[in-house]
């Protein structure tokens, strides 16, 4: 089963490159993350942009997934992230597009094993876009909550506008 494999590979990378120390200084961005994430799954249950899909047992299914992802899995890359986040600019900026490649390319990897499935518009290059205000919004969230939550209305509008259909058509 890949996604015990997975929870096994993130447990052994909270082990060993969280800073446990510092749990209270990533919680409320890992807070922030998970908000938005389950709002989204909540509020978009039967119009989703991806889904996960198990292909090893039939009770495996999408929200299990997803939940697994947000309470194992995100939070400890979330954590990992913040904590070797460089000051240099060109550091950062290095810094950033690798973990937006790494998960981008782990989710075409994914998608590619058919553990993963676009719908409604999505595709890689969306989550490519994605992964890039991902990155971004967790960096400034954890330098500037406020101005992370000010910011985020508008970017989370534009993608219901451009993706979700009205909330009278989803009844």
């Amino acid at each position: 089963m890949y996604l015990l494999l997975v929870v096994i590979v993130y447990i052994l990378f909270a082990v060993i490159f969280v800073d446990w120390t510092r749990w209270k200084d990533y919680y409320p961005t890992v807070q922030y993350y998970l908000i938005c994430n389950l709002t989204y799954n909540f509020l978009f249950y039967n119009h989703t942009l991806w889904k996960y899909k198990a292909v090893t047992v039939g009770w495996l299914n999408h929200t299990l997934i997803e939940l697994t992802f947000s309470f194992f899995i995100l939070p400890v890359v979330i954590m990992i992230y913040l904590r070797f986040l460089p000051l240099a600019k060109k550091k950062l900026l290095v810094y950033v597009i690798i973990w937006i490649a790494y998960f981008t390319f782990l989710e075409y990897l994914f998608f590619k094993r058919g553990l993963f499935v676009y719908e409604n518009g999505w595709n890689v290059v969306w989550s490519l876009i994605f992964n890039i205000i991902m990155f971004v919004m967790l960096r400034l969230h954890f330098k500037n909550k406020l101005l992370a939550l000010i910011i985020s209305v508008p970017l989370i509008t534009v993608l219901l506008l451009i993706f979700h259909p009205s909330l009278e058509d989803m009844k």
